[in-house]
């Protein structure tokens, strides 16, 4: 429910974590007080994790200069050390009167670039680096790709992996090679298939069966996956229809095109059968597995590219070199506005067409014109 806070050290405390920094090898955590007091040495509530955490130590940072304090007050913004569990958008705050703060949306990344250690012995702490990194940019992802024995690295945008790269080599003094980047694409289903599946199998001594009819339908870009149940059997209880969906989920993760995870679907359980000697939440999840992949074969599955919102910053006498160049890439204008003696350029480009553009920018406006890209939506490649 709503709840209102006076902006005033009488109302318990309420604050909100915003950044996350490693400062000599120990974790940092930017926090900006909106209501209450936070002391050093207290117990604050982390209402995002439900975990209680200590604030070792406050301090006021001015620049590269810091001041340690004993309380930081409403309206205040400090770094808090000895914060464990904390990470940006989590709210702290008093237990007995708990608050949650609205979280911060941090879009999905859309690159990935493989990264590996130049001696195997860095290998390990390649891993925990790259997890310090993850504690700070909640923009960033890392995974071990189990096919290949590859790091993974994942985020926003060619300069971002070159400046964590850089990182790696600079700040950690570790020598890695790094891979070429590869754009995070996406499927999806691009018209409505129904499907049966049966899972009938002994497994480990043991009868399994299960069955399920469902049907998969696309859905607008940007709404997400979605498990509708208009199964009507009396016998399927919450506990199968849970196994169906986490089946689905899982299933979702890996496509029938190329394995990229599968969004904007609706998937619908329409109808089960099942015995019930064996029946089991397990052979739900795995028949439901087994028909979405079936589904998505037989609903025309596509790919799905990322799409960026690019803004340039250009002087007038270079504009129209730059939206050349733009439309080669597969771009679109959307408006071109005045600032100055300079023109703004608003356009959407697949991200795979963006690779080495700041280069190509610098070549066409003589190193005058800036620019800047974010993730907009998924479109069809």
């Amino acid at each position: 429910q709503p709840e209102t806070r006076s902006v005033t050290t009488k109302e318990p405390l309420a604050s909100l974590a915003f950044k996350v920094a490693m400062d000599q090898g120990r974790r940092m955590t930017y926090v900006r007080i909106y209501s209450g007091t936070m002391k050093t040495g207290s117990v604050v509530y982390n209402s995002t994790k439900n975990v209680t955490e200590r604030v070792a130590r406050a301090m006021r940072m001015h620049a590269n200069k810091r001041e340690r304090i004993d309380k930081a007050l409403c309206g205040d913004i400090v770094a808090v050390m000895g914060l464990k569990e904390t990470i940006t958008g989590d709210t702290l705050c008093d237990k007995d009167h708990p608050l949650l703060l609205e979280a911060m949306e941090f879009d999905q990344p859309v690159i990935s670039m493989a990264v590996e250690p130049k001696q195997v012995k860095d290998q390990e702490r390649l891993i925990d680096t790259l997890q310090k990194i993850d504690d700070e940019d909640p923009t960033f992802r890392f995974a071990l790709d189990e096919d290949t024995g590859q790091m993974i690295i994942s985020g926003m945008g060619e300069l971002h992996l070159e400046v964590l790269a850089q990182r790696l080599r600079r700040e950690f003094s570790l020598a890695v090679n790094t891979g070429k980047p590869q754009v995070v694409y996406r499927e999806t289903v691009s018209k409505k298939a129904t499907t049966e599946s049966v899972f009938d199998r002994e497994w480990g001594g043991v009868m399994h069966f299960a069955g399920v009819t469902i049907e998969v339908s696309p859905m607008d870009r940007g709404t997400g996956n979605r498990f509708v149940n208009k199964c009507s059997n009396p016998l399927m209880t919450e506990e199968f229809i849970d196994s169906v969906d986490e089946g689905i989920r899982e299933a979702s993760e890996s496509g029938v095109l190329m394995g990229y995870p599968v969004i904007d679907v609706e998937t619908t359980l329409f109808d089960a059968t099942l015995k019930e000697q064996f029946s089991t939440p397990l052979s739900f999840k795995i028949v439901a597995s087994m028909a979405f992949r079936k589904a998505c074969e037989s609903a025309s599955s596509v790919l799905l590219e990322p799409i960026m919102k690019v803004e340039i910053i250009v002087p007038e006498e270079f504009v129209g070199d730059v939206i050349n160049d733009l439309n080669t890439r597969g771009g679109r204008i959307e408006r071109i506005t005045t600032k100055g003696p300079a023109k703004i350029l608003a356009a959407i480009v697949p991200l795979s067409n963006m690779f080495g553009y700041s280069t190509a920018l610098r070549s066409s406006s003589q190193g005058r014109a800036t620019f800047t890209m974010q993730f907009s939506h998924y479109d069809k490649a």
